[in-house]
């Protein structure tokens, strides 16, 4: 404990000298940078590959869900995938020095709102070595530090990336504590991170709800958490059938372990009939499980489509898995509330080709992301345009949504004077 706690001291003092020198550091040689570290990437693809060959045998072994063994994997195209996201962050523009407003006031003083980097950001996360990447290309991008602390299922295939991202900084000249990994996953580490106060400036955790729990427990420094996806589909009287239909099985199959895929199905009463039946049978065709509430239920049960009986619970699930929860509703006003009390406030998305009741569902629903005729599958970085992600905030304060440079980064204050005094 004693030799795990002076680790993350030495992490933790590594990081904050290498967060002084990015603040100095030219954009062109963080661009320079990011694109040295895909580079490295790809040059170590066989070393990567085999590690998260080994993580992936040692999880089907563990008998860990088909879920996590999707997020856990990686492969010649995914790891390009990596590559190309640190070079599309590499050509986005700088945050960091942007004037945010500038002003003057009477007595002749000038004042200039600036963005900056936050500092040191640790991160936090589960089964996905991907994210290494998009982290760590993110907080350099906007001039943070970042300690990476991911789990026990990817820590082969997250040190063989960290290994490479390392090469990548030292050949540009940058700092390589600017990413560094904790090289264990040992529980109390997490605790540490959180407890790290005067060293990290901000604390990320991107997991399960037992994750989350655990670091809003112990953590003094500030926690941005990036919580479950319960998120929604909305099915309105007035929606396009077809199009509804293409939505729900785009946003619960084409990748059912991640945060933004749909968990609950609601659809409005007056089409629920007809809905259910074609889309019930499509979803059911492709292994979708659907728990549904009594009148769903007996709609499914019609149409000749399996299905099984809902809990409450079943509402208030992330089922990270081809489950879905399905229920009727009376109208627009009925399914926000049935968000507003069961979501997780993540992603929800309705499907309607009435502009009023459109607009009631975006301004209803206090969700970080709320769309209208489209998947919630957009919920992403890449989608956003913001190069990538290191996560999707569920808060209200400071950052909300997929966090990209922007929420990396903080801002000060420059008064510039000619000798004013008060």
């Amino acid at each position: 404990m004693a030799d795990l706690a002076q680790l993350i001291t030495q992490l933790g003092q590594q990081a904050r000298a290498a967060a002084r020198s990015l603040a100095g550091t030219p954009p062109a040689r963080i661009d320079a940078a990011l694109n040295a570290m895909a580079d490295e990437l790809l040059v170590a693809e066989n070393q990567i590959l085999n590690a998260n060959a080994s993580d992936v045998a040692a999880a089907r072994v563990a008998g860990q869900t088909p879920a996590l063994l999707d997020r856990l994997t990686l492969d010649s195209k995914r790891l390009a995938a990596c590559a190309a996201g640190l070079r599309q962050v590499a050509a986005l523009p700088h945050p960091v020095g942007q004037v945010l407003r500038e002003w003057t006031q009477p007595n002749g003083l000038r004042f200039a709102k600036v963005r900056v980097p936050l500092g040191v950001i640790g991160f936090i996360y589960e089964s996905r070595p991907n994210v290494t990447c998009d982290a760590a290309g993110l907080c350099l991008k906007s001039g943070n530090a970042v300690i990476l602390r991911g789990g026990s299922e990817a820590l082969r295939s997250n040190l063989a990336i960290a290994t490479a991202l390392s090469r990548g900084l030292t050949s540009a000249g940058l700092p390589p504590a600017a990413v560094q990994l904790v090289p264990v996953t040992d529980r109390d580490s997490v605790r540490l991170l959180g407890e790290a106060t005067g060293v990290i400036d901000l604390l990320i955790p991107r997991g399960g709800r037992g994750l989350i729990e655990t670091v809003m427990k112990h953590a003094r420094v500030p926690v941005i958490k990036h919580y479950d996806g319960i998120c929604a589909l909305y099915v309105d009287r007035a929606a396009d059938l077809a199009m509804a239909e293409s939505i729900a099985i785009n946003a619960k199959i084409s990748r059912p372990g991640v945060c933004n895929a749909i968990e609950t199905l609601l659809v409005h009463r007056d089409v629920a009939a007809p809905f259910l039946a074609q889309a019930g049978r499509a979803l059911t065709a492709r292994g979708v499980q659907l728990r549904a509430d009594p009148a769903a239920l007996a709609l499914l049960a019609q149409a000749g489509v399996a299905a099984s009986a809902a809990t409450n619970d079943d509402f208030r699930t992330e089922f990270l898995a081809l489950t879905l929860a399905v229920k009727v509703v009376d109208d627009c006003a009925a399914a926000v509330e049935h968000i507003e009390t069961h979501s997780s406030h993540h992603t929800d998305t309705i499907v309607t080709a009435d502009n009023a009741t459109a607009e009631q569902f975006l301004a209803g629903v206090d969700s970080a992301v709320v769309l209208w005729n489209a998947s919630t599958r957009f919920n992403d970085g890449h989608e956003f345009g913001f190069g990538a992600e290191i996560g999707i905030s569920t808060d209200k304060l400071h950052a909300r949504g997929p966090m990209g440079l922007e929420e990396l980064t903080s801002y000060k204050y420059i008064v510039r004077g000619t000798g004013q005094v008060r």
